[in-house]
């Protein structure tokens, strides 16, 4: 039965830089196609051709061209369009970032990442919220990455924990035999960070918790390639590049005062790489005990956190192992289990 369903993915997360939400749709869809009929559609004007480009083999791009903003506002207030309209017949519809486009009789499947863009509107458009509040209603079945999510969804948004199903992200088995690439831009030992800049990051706290003893501090993420007050920003980089970085790092930081899952914590275990995180759920249910964790917004301990990974680092042993655990095959086997639950 499940090769026979047909779900449509929410492909919008694939159109422009690979977010982190964009390497969840392209790895879940990609671990999926054998076992379902996959439909991707993208809301988007400018867009919309390149989806064709960036799908998936085996999948089948549908829909037209449509302004995502338009059809925000339309679902804000109701059902309509369906989006069945615009994709034709389906059995499943999947919305994978945060938003479910609402079925007329398909059922509906959303992932919410995370709740942070209630505590921090900049951190999103103003309409997210409701949008979300009613994509959680409208499915028949919430995804979320964690536990600790999960916990979230259901007190913050009033969902029923018999809709919710975990479905953890996976490890890309490339970063197991990652190694460093030398680079004349990049000091031979460097903490590294990867990720947006933002608030929410805790790049402030890590910057307030460097000194002279610390290796230098490199960011890799989005934004402008160049060195300031000797941090170094790589700008954006292709998926092989950051292995390398990652794989070469003294230690991996992730100062958040929020996170959903925190993927770049088990790619760095999966390097043998220390890692160095704020003590939140999520991230403790990720680590598993493979981490090295500091209070939330505490420049002097996070300083302290990263003195000990680098002189008394965790055993690399079995945060690897622990990462091998994660895997997108896992992912998508617990997804489609929520397809069919949401179907039946």
């Amino acid at each position: 039965m499940a090769a026979d369903l047909r779900v449509l993915f929410d492909a919008t997360p694939l159109l422009g830089p690979r977010t982190g939400i964009g390497r969840y749709t392209a790895s879940l869809v990609d671990a999926l196609v054998s076992d379902v009929d996959a439909r991707l559609i993208g809301f988007s004007a400018r867009g919309w051709r390149r989806l064709r480009d960036e799908a998936p083999a085996g999948t089948r791009v549908v829909g037209p061209p449509v302004p995502a903003r338009a059809l925000r506002m339309l679902w804000r207030g109701g059902r309509f369009p369906p989006v069945e309209v615009l994709s034709g017949p389906v059995d499943v519809v999947h919305g994978t970032n945060f938003v479910l486009p609402p079925p007329a009789r398909a059922a509906g499947v959303v992932t919410i990442h995370d709740l942070a863009f209630l505590d921090d509107p900049s951190l999103a458009e103003a309409d997210l919220p409701a949008l979300v509040r009613l994509s959680a209603q409208r499915a028949r079945v919430v995804c979320t990455p964690t536990e600790a999510v999960a916990d979230q969804v259901a007190e913050r948004l009033d969902v029923a924990r018999e809709k919710l199903a975990v479905t953890p992200l996976g490890v890309d088995p490339e970063w197991f035999s990652a190694a460093p690439v030398p680079d004349g831009r990049i000091p031979g030992e460097y903490l590294l960070f990867v990720g947006a800049d933002g608030p929410r990051k805790g790049l402030d706290v890590l910057r307030a918790a460097l000194s002279p003893e610390l290796p230098p501090l490199v960011i890799a993420g989005p934004g402008a390639a160049g060195e300031v007050d000797g941090v170094i920003r790589t700008g954006y980089v292709s998926d092989e590049r950051l292995r390398s970085l990652v794989a070469g790092a003294s230690a991996l930081v992730l100062p958040s005062r929020d996170e959903g899952f925190g993927l770049p914590v088990l790619e760095a275990l999966a390097c043998d790489v220390p890692v160095v995180c704020s003590d939140l759920p999520a991230l403790r249910e990720v680590s598993a005990g493979h981490a090295i964790h500091t209070p939330v917004g505490d420049p002097l301990a996070l300083r302290e956190a990263l003195h000990r990974a680098l002189t008394s680092p965790p055993a690399p042993e079995p945060g690897r192992t622990h990462a091998q655990s994660f895997t997108w095959q896992r992912c998508a086997d617990q997804t489609q289990a929520a397809y069919l639950r949401a179907h039946a």
